[in-house]
């Protein structure tokens, strides 16, 4: 650093402070910095410490309060603000004279041309070159201190904080110091003033100070930085030209050498010039402006930057319509602007400093020889303290692993939440099955009393369970813990069975080995209580004449020895393979043949034989069942109690491959019990037994009587008490194509496809009998008959009563949709699902888009539009992530409250807004709200995690500026611990709160866990007036920005509570229940006084609460009353707690007293889709189980509308009745039979679907659907329900019955499905009308309702 000449020193060294934000602001007047302070470009840091700046700063409000008060002096009428605006706009026009017309003719030894006034159309803007490189120039006139001096020209001792003293302030050490000993008083101001005036600054040229190179403040936590190495590569990112090429912009002299870049330099330090030009390859057209513009200068300004910062200040002056000289804004007066120009500084300095004038010299900016105070020397680092180097502190140090530890035991919410549910579900799982289960234990404890306690060894892989042992004649029974019967092992003779004991480890286990059966081995406690067992085991096998063999054995070697269930069920299933095998692949004839390479073990398999309980398992029946006896009867020929591999190969053939007269004289032999080779009539009604076991004996023995009466006079047999084979096969002449395709249905074996698709009866359209055009092929290898008569049975399945039916061909232009392209397919198919779903897709899209563009605008503006705020340079990607889904989170949590206003929705969906909003996908799209919040709050979770490790990590000087309400900068800079953010903020108290608060709700209205404990999903889903508190609490203390929840929820809130209080002024009437009535199935039926003013539509929903339960636990259900009824009535299942012990209170009284019903509390009606059935005109109801509630209301209102005359959109309903049994519901039975008889203009259709009944090709299944045939034709009713509705077996085939529909309506462009039942068979009706719904033909709109 080399000092000015003696002559003429510019003075007004550069201080390394800094302006600070908060009581400092930036000086007046224009954006630029004061001259002294080098004109930094960037943004000065918030903890820097007092400097040259901060004394400008101050010097600048003193000069402001000066002029206010002479104004106030002149103008005593003037208010406040007039004299601040007239004192702001003096000290803006001084400060613009002495930079333009004292400091730059200094800095650049050149006089800016004379003012010429205003030009409108002049750009003034900052010059990115100006910005990027000319200002850095500056930074080379910045020593490495200031120094302190007062009036008389004493130059002070600075004190440092560790009781030290220097010559001087050291710049970088400045920085960092917000409350520095030498700055307590306005006097050390002005010395700070003084020591600027007469220090010498250092030279123009490309040396810079290390407290600029090396110690420069850096934004926020980068607290050391390079100046001029980031000024470099700010100039690159704005793409500033070369040096070469700036010299030819601005009209200078070109440059071809490194050495005529700064001749002077290249002479004295040509090393500088040739280390540049290898950083550059000796490219000098590479040369970037901001080096090049430094290497030129030497003493003064060169070229190129003098004439960049002339012209810039230039451009200021000239394209500022406010520039204190131009008189046409009315600014100043002639006067005023004169006497502003004969303004310097010198002249402020002396005005609002206590100094004695002939202390400074006249031009502050420069130190003449003879001028007063000359600085003691030039400055240099000698001497003065060493620039503090950065200090890394580790502020999470010791902390990691509680952080760790907090985050997990968040995570841990929903575990904790799905353990405490699960513990829920098994206690009311528990108690519910103790409800049902009190009777059917104390009956069977009474016939099981005496049995053995012990345990049964499964094998190694498979744990031991707790069994019960009892002795019974001619049998041994196991039971499990619930007296559940697990396994019955027969005795009979001429058995003999091995008792083999262990002799080791305490004598305690026993192995009971049976021919033909997998052992049982018990394990036992003591050897006493296994010698009990062993002593009843004697005595009852010398009972039964039984032989039996007894030793001891190692307990290892008895275990190998033993064969368990594991190991005989693979020997069974390789029976079975090998039988079908041989079954499918051989004729009758050869069926008893081994293959020669049979291995061992096939060998085995193949000579095992079957038990009864075997093989009444592997048709799927019970042992004691009538045709599980009467089939193994005739199948064991031997009659030793087992069934061989050749005798059950045997009549499976007949059954695979037999022909219909083989099946039928395999059928008369089964049941000619006295073998005479005849069948008699109670033969017959025993064969009938047989096969209705499968149904639960669901006919009684009259009905059963009147079947084969009309079977016999049927057939013409009535004179006949017994049949012979040829009559029992005539009887079945009608139905040969059934029994040519009858099987036995073993359980765990797939019957052929080939077969599956030709014994699928069309039970709507057509009975088809088995062969179309399609199948031609088949049903010529299987010698199909071909003869069928599909029309009368449409008509008449359908209601139709016509004798005849030509069904309707699609025109020509509907065979060529279906002949198109597979993309004209797909494009229709995409078209069809946007018809079907337009108003579910455009809601969806509407809400979240609304949803994704909060996100975007928070995200957006924290990532773009928040550098102010200084919080995007501490945490980023967190701030970003939690306030971009927070806002979407309040908008989601907010209007999720309106799929809930269930009244609301009611009477909306009677507007024309349904036509926009599907209404009844509320509940469907309250899921999917919550589904997207949840994720959502992960992610805000996740965001926030990321910020509290972030702030753990920032000094307390970053947070005191980002958190100023909350931090307070006492210099120690440790910030807050994590668990200070979690747990001891209201922000983080109400998130951990909140996490606590969703994981329960969530966890406990997951599907599972609702089905399993209601009352437990009813309770917990009760918080959300917690979450929505807390959700207010969380976000108005405002740490990040003001709240705006309030904004989401305050329209959504009001309406919701409104819609609250409208079911609250109806909750608490107390309703009385008029007749209870216990049904079978655990069918409670409650009707009930209909109160006043309560309309309804039939298909809507309501809850009740029983005030004997409590009077807050409400549970939705369907009426089944009809609306022109008097009174309501319900009919709810005994599926949980609640509705078992409300089947319990409303029992009828044992005594003679008159019964007095619990009231009940209602609250509805409620609309759904099945309330929408009479806007089509034709409708289909398909019901499950018991959700066939709302169509008894459907059912019945609609047949009393039609009796009455009232006009009827809809003009026919499908009624298809899905049960296991018909037995399961009989109440509906009598509501359809009611609906039968009323149904005069044939509206309705019913079908029932029983499907406990096996396959429809199942033995037993085709001689119920013959006999149900012939119950039909003889007396027009069901054999089953005693209706005149179809009864058919197995699921229904819901895809054929929509195909029928077209075929039978094809003028209906639009038909409604309406179905209520378990999921699987929404899904199932679901996945019909979707397929349907693919081609260009009738709409079917699906509704569906799932319990």
């Amino acid at each position: 650093m080399a000092p000015r000449t003696p002559g003429a020193t510019r003075c007004g060294a550069s201080p390394g402070g800094s302006w600070r934000r908060g009581p400092t602001p930036p000086s007046p007047g224009t954006r630029k910095a004061p001259c002294s302070c080098g004109l930094r470009p960037t943004r000065p840091p918030d903890n820097a410490g007092p400097g040259g700046c901060t004394a400008l700063g101050l010097l600048w409000f003193r000069y402001h309060n000066l002029c206010a008060q002479r104004l106030a002096r002149e103008h005593p009428q003037w208010g406040d603000e007039e004299l601040f605006q007239h004192a702001r706009k003096r000290v803006i026009a001084t400060y613009q004279n002495i930079a333009l017309y004292e400091w730059l003719p200094s800095f650049l030894q050149k006089t800016p041309p004379k003012y010429a006034g205003y030009r409108p159309f002049l750009d003034p803007s900052i010059s990115p070159e100006f910005l990027a490189a000319s200002e850095q120039f500056f930074s080379t006139l910045v020593p490495p201190g200031i120094y302190m001096r007062n009036a008389s020209c004493h130059f002070q001792e600075v004190i440092h904080s560790n009781s030290s003293t220097s010559r001087a302030l050291r710049v970088c050490n400045s920085y960092w110091s917000r409350k520095h000993p030498n700055l307590q008083r306005a006097e050390d101001v002005d010395a700070l003033l003084l020591g600027m005036a007469s220090q010498i600054a250092e030279r123009e040229d490309h040396v810079v100070v290390e407290d600029v190179l090396d110690f420069w403040p850096g934004p926020l936590k980068f607290s050391r930085t390079d100046y001029l190495a980031g000024c470099l590569q700010r100039g690159r990112d704005l793409g500033l030209p070369s040096y070469t090429k700036a010299r030819a912009a601005l009209g200078l002299a070109p440059v071809t050498r490194w050495q005529d870049i700064n001749p002077a330099l290249s002479q004295n330090n040509h090393n500088v010039l040739e280390a540049t030009a290898a950083l550059y390859n000796q490219d000098l057209s590479r040369l970037e402006l901001l080096p090049g513009g430094l290497l030129e200068s030497h003493g003064d300004p060169g070229p190129l930057f003098s004439t960049i910062v002339l012209d810039q200040f230039v451009r200021l002056r000239d394209g500022d319509r406010y520039w204190f000289e131009n008189t046409r804004n009315g600014l100043f007066t002639e006067e005023e602007i004169a006497e502003i120009r004969n303004t310097s500084l010198w002249d402020v300095l002396v005005a609002v400093t206590r100094m004695n004038p002939s202390a400074l010299q006249p031009n502050v900016f420069f130190w003449h020889t003879g001028d007063p105070c000359p600085q003691p020397r030039q400055l240099s680092t000698e001497g003065l303290p060493a620039c503090a180097p950065s200090i890394v502190r580790d502020y999470f140090e010791g902390s990691g692993f509680g952080f760790g530890v907090t985050i997990g035991a968040l995570c841990c919410f929903p575990l904790v939440s799905l353990l405490s549910a699960w513990i829920v579900a098994r206690l009311r799982r528990r108690n519910f099955k103790r409800l049902q289960g009190q009777d059917r234990q104390s009956i069977m404890s009474e016939k099981l009393v005496g049995g053995v306690e012990a345990l049964e060894w499964q094998g190694h892989k498979e744990p031991s369970r707790p069994v019960l042992v009892h002795l019974q004649p001619g049998q041994i029974c196991v039971v499990d813990g619930r007296l559940s019967v697990l396994r019955t092992i027969q005795l009979r003779p001429p058995q003999q069975v091995n008792l083999i004991l262990s002799g080791n480890r305490g004598r305690r286990a026993l192995l009971l080995k049976i021919p033909k059966e997998y052992d049982l081995v018990l394990l036992f406690n003591v050897e006493e209580e296994r010698q009990v067992l062993v002593d009843n085991l004697r005595a009852a096998l010398k009972e039964s004449g039984l032989r039996f063999q007894e030793w001891e054995l190692r307990e290892q070697e008895l275990m190998r020895a033993a064969v368990t269930r594991e190991q005989r069920s693979h020997l069974l299933e390789t029976f079975f393979r090998h039988l079908f095998s041989q079954v499918l692949d051989i004729d009758q004839a050869d069926a008893g043949t081994l293959p020669l390479d049979s291995s061992q073990k096939v060998r085995e398999a193949l000579t095992c034989e079957l038990s009864r309980a075997e093989f009444a398992e592997s048709l799927g029946l019970k042992p004691q069942d009538m045709f599980v006896e009467s089939m193994f009867s005739l199948a064991d020929k031997d009659g030793n109690g087992y069934l061989s591999f050749r005798e059950f190969l045997d009549i499976l053939v007949v059954f695979m491959k037999g022909s219909p007269e083989e099946k039928s004289r395999l059928m008369f032999r089964m049941y000619d019990f006295d073998g005479n080779g005849l069948i008699s009539k109670d033969e017959f009604i025993r064969m009938l037994r047989s096969f209705i076991e499968i149904s639960n004996n669901c006919l009684s023995k009259d009905q059963l009587t009147e079947v084969v009466e009309s079977m016999f006079r049927e057939s013409g047999f009535q004179d006949k008490e017994e049949l012979t084979w040829e009559d029992f096969h005539f009887m079945l002449r009608d139905h040969d194509s059934e029994l040519r395709f009858t099987q036995l249905c073993v359980k765990g074996v797939e019957v052929p496809e080939v077969i599956k698709d030709l014994c699928r009866r069309a039970s709507y359209i057509s009975q088809e009998k088995i062969c179309n055009a399609d199948v031609e092929w088949t049903a010529q290898r299987l010698k199909c008959p071909m003869d069928t008569d599909p029309p009368q049975e449409i008509r008449r399945r359908f209601g139709k009563k016509v004798t005849s039916f030509q069904p309707l061909l699609f025109t020509e232009a509907h065979r060529e949709k279906f002949q198109r392209s597979r993309r004209h397919q797909t494009l229709q198919q995409f078209k069809r699902f946007i018809e079907n779903y337009r108003r579910h897709i455009g809601c969806v899209a509407v809400f979240y888009a609304i949803a994704g563009g909060l996100f975007l605008e928070r995200a957006y503006y924290y990532a773009y539009q928040a550098h102010h705020t200084g919080i995007t340079d501490t945490t980023r990607v967190g701030i970003i992530l939690s306030r971009g889904t927070a806002a979407s989170i309040s908008f989601m949590f907010s209007y999720i409250l309106l799929t809930m206003c269930r009244n609301l929705i009611t009477f909306l969906r009677e507007t024309f807004l349904h036509r926009y909003v599907p209404f009844d996908a509320a509940v469907d799209f309250h899921r999917l709200i919550a589904s997207t919040a949840i994720i959502l709050t992960v992610l805000h979770s996740a965001g926030h995690v990321v910020n509290v490790y972030l702030f753990s990590i920032s000094p307390l000087s970053v947070l005191s500026c980002l958190f100023p309400g909350l931090f307070h900068d006492d210099g120690s800079e440790f910030p807050q611990k994590y668990y200070w953010w979690f747990f001891q903020t209201v922000p983080g108290l109400t998130g951990v709160l909140l996490l606590l608060v969703l994981a329960i709700m969530y966890v406990f209205a997951s599907h599972h866990f609702r089905r399993h404990s209601f009352r437990g999903f009813w309770l917990t889903h009760h918080l959300y007036t917690l979450l929505y508190v807390l959700l207010i609490i969380h976000g108005s203390f405002g740490l990040i920005q003001l709240p705006r929840f309030h904004i989401f929820f305050l329209v959504p809130a009001l309406i919701y509570v409104g819609d609250k209080l409208v079911s609250l002024s109806r909750k608490k009437v107390e309703i009385s229940v008029v007749k209870a009535e216990l049904l079978p199935s655990g069918v409670t039926h409650l009707q009930f006084q209909r109160p006043q003013g309560f309309e309804y539509k039939s298909g809507q929903w309501v809850r009740i609460a029983c005030l004997a339960l409590g009077t807050t636990e409400y549970h939705p259900f369907t009426l089944t009353s009809a609306p022109h009824e008097d009174t309501l009535s319900l009919h709810i299942r005994a599926a949980g707690p609640w509705t078992t012990r409300l089947r319990e209170i409303y029992s009828p009284p044992t005594g003679d007293g008159c019964a007095k019903y619990p009231k009940l509390y209602l609250d509805g009606p409620f609309g759904e889709g099945h309330q929408e059935w009479h806007k089509f005109e034709v409708s289909v109801l398909v019901g499950g189980g018991i959700g066939v509630t709302p169509f008894a209301s459907i059912l019945k209102d609609l047949v009393f509308k039609s009796s009455v005359s009232c006009h009827v959109f809809c003009k026919k309903i499908y009624f298809i009745w899905v049960t296991r049994t018909q037995r399961q519901f009989e109440w509906l039975a009598d509501i359809i039979r009611e609906v039968e008889e009323n149904d005069c203009q044939d509206l309705v259709s019913v079908h029932i679907y029983i499907t406990q009944l096996a396959e429809k090709f199942d033995l037993r299944t085709t001689m119920l659907y013959i006999c149900e045939r012939h119950f039909q034709k003889v007396l027009n009713r069901s054999l089953f329900t005693g209706l005149r509705s179809v009864t058919h077996f197995g699921r229904p085939p819901f895809e054929p019955f929509f195909k029928s529909l077209q075929e039978v309506h094809p003028q209906v462009r639009k038909i409604g499905v309406f179905s209520c039942g378990p999921p699987g068979m929404t899904k199932n009706v679901e996945k019909a009308c979707q397929l349907i719904n693919k081609q260009d033909r009738t709409h079917f709109s699906h509704h569906y309702e799932n319990f």
